[in-house]
């Protein structure tokens, strides 16, 4: 009985949360959590932003300025917070109404990975998974919002440029009649953005490829598991091309821009 009593407030908690949370339309998110030595530092801003578009929410960056017709108290703010541990790296995110007051928190995301990068964003993706159950709808009246963007800082990439010059020059779409091999691929990827491009991830959510952009909007520099290449866009569809023992390659890849 003691159980059951248990779990009916855990339930309770749980979906007085997401009602709650289902009267807010637009988050707010910091360029730099408490934790953080500089702006968007491994690309948790940048992370955080995709993730709650992902959920449903409408995100936006504390410094894209905001026209909105809208009251202050219509807002959410969002922070993560870095749980103290020893050998792993413990994420867990909070949103926060106009008064402090914290209207939901997530569950923790735990990574033992030593590399920071893999390890800040494997975390957070994990307590994003406690978000995302929230089945987020909202439910307030339609309001709204204007902005105008100052664009993040994001960290630099390195291109190795003149091996990736010789495959675009190769695989230029106007040379290239049609290709021996055809792969298509599996799943939808999602852009996140970089510095000069974006990086490519899958529902997990792993990096797939990273792309960068050129003077053509249809064509990017691709890598993709250690592969160099280009990824065009042929007929409204993206193709990732690259050279293989004097073969070249074409695999169809779905991306969400």
């Amino acid at each position: 009985m003691k159980k059951i009593l248990l779990l009916l407030v855990a339930l309770i908690s749980t979906y007085g949360f997401s009602q709650s949370i289902n009267n807010y339309k637009y988050v707010i998110i910091p360029l730099k959590y408490e934790f953080m030595k500089s702006e968007n530092q491994y690309r948790l801003a940048t992370l955080s932003k995709f993730n709650l578009n992902k959920a449903g929410f409408e995100a936006y960056y504390e410094n894209e300025h905001l026209a909105v017709t809208t009251e202050k108290c219509d807002l959410l703010s969002f922070e993560v917070i870095k749980e103290k541990s020893f050998l792993t790296t413990k994420l867990h995110a909070i949103f926060k109404d106009c008064y402090g007051k914290v209207v939901y928190q997530s569950e923790t995301g735990v990574s033992k990975e030593k590399d920071y990068q893999l390890a800040y964003s494997e975390a957070l993706n994990k307590a994003f998974v406690s978000i995302e159950g929230l089945n987020y709808k909202y439910a307030g009246s339609v309001k709204e919002i204007k902005k105008t963007v100052t664009p993040i800082k994001e960290q630099s990439n390195t291109v190795v440029v003149k091996e990736v010059a010789t495959v675009l020059e190769k695989v230029n779409p106007s040379t290239v009649v049609a290709p021996k091999v055809s792969v298509q691929s599996s799943s939808a990827l999602y852009a996140q953005p970089i510095a000069n491009g974006y990086q490519l991830v899958d529902s997990t959510p792993k990096v797939v490829m990273k792309v960068y952009k050129t003077s053509n909007e249809s064509n990017f520099i691709a890598e993709k598991d250690g592969t160099n290449g280009v990824l065009v866009l042929k007929d409204k569809q993206w193709f990732f091309e690259y050279y293989k023992d004097g073969t070249l390659y074409s695999e169809k890849i779905e991306v969400k821009f």
